[in-house]
C-alpha cells in the first residue's frame, strides 16, 4: 500500500464494514467523518440481504461515518442521490465508457454493474443520528460470478490496473463534498444530475412487481426517491416494491 489516508482506517478482512463502522458509532468512538477500508469481507451486505462479493483486494470495500442530525428522517433519499453522485464522480475520472447511475444506487458501466451503495442509519427518535455509507466498486477485479446482470471493473473497462486504496482516498474526499453540496442545499441540482446519469432512461424495461412482470419506459425519478415510469399509464415506483429485470 503506497500510503494511509487520513481519517482513513485500513482492514485487512472483516465480516463487515459497514458492521465495523456500526460498532464504533454504539461504542462512540467516532468524532469525525472517517471512513473504513477493508482488502476483504467475509460477509459483506448488499440489499435486499444480498450477500456483497468481492476478490480480496482488488476493489474498494469502503464505509463512511456521517453525521445526519442536519437533515430530517423524511430526506433520506437526498442522502443516497449525494453517495451516488459521488462514486459517479470517481469512475467519471478515469473512464471513458457510458457510465450510469441505476435507480436507486448502483453503478453501471455500459449495461454492466460496477457498483453498489448499502446505506444504514442510526435513528433516535425524530432524529436522523448518523448514516454508515457502504459502497463496493469493482476496480480490478476481471472474473465474476454469474447472476442476473452481468458484472464488470474499472480495469475490463479501461484496460488498466488501479491503486485500490488511493481511489478509495478519493471517493472518501469526493462523498464528503458531496454531502457539503447537500448541506448548501443543492438538492434540486443533484437530483437533475442524478436524472442525467440515470440508467435506461427513456427505454423500455421489464420490471417485477410480486408475481407480474411488466414493460415500462423509465422517465425519471423524483425528490422522494421513486421511479416514474410511463406505459398505459404512469406509474411512481417504490424500490422495495419492484425488481429490475432488464432491458426489453
Amino acid at each position: 500500500m503506497s500510503f494511509v489516508p487520513k481519517n482513513m482506517l485500513i482492514l485487512d478482512s472483516v465480516d463487515s464494514t459497514n458492521n465495523y463502522a456500526m460498532a464504533l458509532i454504539q461504542k462512540r468512538e467516532i468524532n469525525s467523518e472517517i471512513a473504513v477500508f477493508a482488502n476483504e469481507q467475509t460477509h459483506g451486505k448488499g440489499r435486499r440481504g444480498k450477500q456483497w462479493q468481492s476478490n480480496k483486494a482488488e476493489n474498494i470495500i469502503l464505509s463512511v461515518v456521517a453525521q445526519m442530525q442536519w437533515l430530517p428522517v423524511s430526506r433520506q433519499f437526498e442522502l443516497s442521490v449525494a453517495v451516488a453522485l459521488s462514486c459517479y464522480d470517481l469512475f467519471n475520472k478515469y473512464c471513458l465508457a457510458n457510465l450510469f447511475i441505476k435507480w436507486p444506487n448502483d453503478l453501471f458501466i455500459n449495461d454492466s454493474k460496477a457498483g453498489g451503495i448499502l446505506i444504514e442509519n442510526v435513528i433516535k427518535g425524530k432524529i436522523w443520528q448518523w448514516s454508515v455509507i457502504g459502497v463496493g466498486l469493482n476496480i480490478n477485479q476481471e472474473k465474476f460470478e454469474e447472476g442476473i446482470l452481468k458484472a464488470t471493473s474499472l480495469k475490463l473497462a479501461t484496460g488498466k490496473e488501479y491503486d485500490v486504496i488511493k481511489l478509495a482516498a478519493e471517493l472518501h474526499s469526493s462523498l464528503l463534498k458531496r454531502i457539503e453540496e447537500l448541506k448548501a442545499g443543492n438538492f434540486k441540482k443533484m437530483l437533475e444530475e442524478y436524472n442525467d446519469h440515470l440508467y435506461a432512461r427513456g427505454k423500455l424495461v421489464k420490471l417485477k412487481n410480486q408475481n407480474k412482470v411488466f414493460e415500462t419506459k423509465i422517465v425519471a425519478v423524483n425528490s422522494s426517491g421513486a421511479l416514474i415510469t410511463r406505459d398505459s399509464i404512469e406509474r411512481k415506483l417504490v424500490f422495495d416494491e419492484v425488481e429490475f429485470k432488464g432491458l426489453v
